[in-house]
């Protein structure tokens, strides 16, 4: 990658994240003033672009970006708003595979990141970040079917309010108690 390749292809994943986060209030309001088919082919370029700038391909962030690409042209070309609404139980889905697959062939994602700042991280922090990977997992997979429960049954206010507010505030609860938890368990190694 070149030096002039590096600032667009973190400008890229900044406004990919960015919209991502708010994916739900955007879809929201957007389909309200403008065609669903322009909404779904806005993100379906995004992402596109995301996934070209990619240079390590990991085969199931990959997999997921090409059928996060197939549900925004399909959403486009059903000019389909409840399609759109899928796209945060994909996430959760990828998330969910990302976390369970690192239990299955370690080290798990969160030992990936504890190692960033404790690079020679003890046995019994191993055993900590597993733990805390399947924590991760199973909110990952309360929360994507509450995300298909709200992209199916619910209203679009309520799939907005609960994916673009509550399950943030969720995640914030769950990364908020493993600091506390995380705290209590390494107090001995201060």
């Amino acid at each position: 990658m070149t030096d002039r390749e590096k600032p667009l292809k973190k400008a890229v994943n900044a406004l990919v994240l960015t919209l991502t986060l708010l994916y739900p209030i955007i879809v929201y309001y957007a389909v309200q003033t403008v065609a669903v088919w322009q909404v779904a082919s806005g993100l379906f370029v995004l992402l596109l672009i995301r996934l070209m700038l990619r240079r390590e391909k990991q085969a199931a962030d990959y997999w997921l970006g090409l059928l996060a690409i197939a549900l925004c042209l399909y959403a486009a070309w059903q000019n389909s708003a409840i399609a759109l609404r899928f796209y945060p139980v994909l996430i959760n889905l990828g998330l969910l595979l990302w976390f369970a697959t690192s239990l299955r062939f370690p080290p798990t994602v969160i030992e990936r990141f504890a190692r960033l700042q404790h690079p020679d991280l003890p046995e019994e922090g191993v055993r900590y970040t597993r733990n805390v990977t399947k924590a991760w997992c199973l909110f990952f997979l309360f929360n994507g079917v509450l995300a298909l429960i709200t992209a199916v049954w619910g209203s679009f206010e309520l799939w907005t309010l609960y994916n673009g507010i509550i399950s943030y505030v969720l995640m914030g609860v769950l990364m908020a108690i493993e600091y506390r938890i995380r705290l209590k368990t390494q107090a001995h190694v201060r």
